[in-house]
This record gives C-alpha cells, sequence and structure tokens, in this order.
C-alpha cells in the first residue's frame, strides 16, 4: 500500500491530480487495507478463546480436540482433508462445512456452531469457548 500512496502524492507533486483528489484516492486504498483485515486479527480477547471439536461414537471411538483459535484458521482445511482420507475418521468428519467454522472464526461467533447427531446415535459437535 506504501507504494500506491507513494503514487498518488506523485501525481499531485506532479499537477495531475490536486491535493483533494489525492487525499480522496488515499483515503480509499487505507479503506481497501481496512476491508482486507479478517475481523478476528483485531480481537487479541478473541484469540484467546479455544475451538473444540468433540466425537462421540458408540463405538467408543471418541475424540476430544481442542485448538486455540491462533492456531486453527491455519492449519483448518488441511486437517479436515486429512481427517477425511482416514477411513475410520471419514464417516466422522464428511458432513462438517469447513467453510462454515473459517466464517465463525472471522465474524467472532462464540458457542456451539456444529451439531451433528447420526442415525446411530454417534455425535459431533464445534464449540468455540
Amino acid at each position: 500500500m506504501k507504494e500506491e500512496i507513494s503514487r498518488v502524492l506523485t501525481m499531485v507533486q506532479e499537477g495531475k491530480i490536486d491535493a483533494d483528489k489525492g487525499s480522496e484516492l488515499i483515503q480509499v486504498l487505507k479503506e481497501k487495507e481496512d476491508a482486507g483485515k479478517k475481523p478476528f486479527e483485531k480481537s487479541s480477547k478473541y484469540l484467546d478463546k479455544t475451538l473444540k471439536i468433540r466425537v462421540v461414537s458408540t463405538e467408543n471411538d471418541n475424540v476430544t480436540v481442542n485448538l486455540p483459535i491462533k492456531l486453527v484458521r491455519a492449519v483448518l482445511v488441511a486437517g479436515h482433508s486429512i481427517a477425511s482420507s482416514i477411513p475410520q475418521s471419514e464417516k466422522y468428519v464428511k458432513d462438517i462445512d469447513i467453510n462454515l467454522i473459517i466464517e465463525a472464526i472471522e465474524n467472532e461467533l462464540d458457542g456451539q456452531i456444529v451439531d451433528i447427531k447420526s442415525a446411530n446415535g454417534d455425535t459431533v459437535s464445534v464449540i468455540i469457548d
């Protein structure tokens, strides 16, 4: 962004645009940069939260995972892909919408965001707490 602001200032110096137009362009550039930031990057309190994943199986193939929100965004998609390729876990993660979880994190949502119950009694829940 510094390079773009420098170009605007150069255009003002060269008389290609007036100072008001230059100021307006710089403001637009700053707004564009702010819009590109993720909401959860701005809130350190939210970054201290934990994403909790719970799988309870009728066959006692239970899973408990607690991940700091700081780590989740970076590894979420890769982890889901890995779990989907493991036969024992594939049936538990196939219905989890990863994009929904990412959106929940970016919008700083709290509480239960995924709650799945299968016909045979298996459950999967994802909670931000």
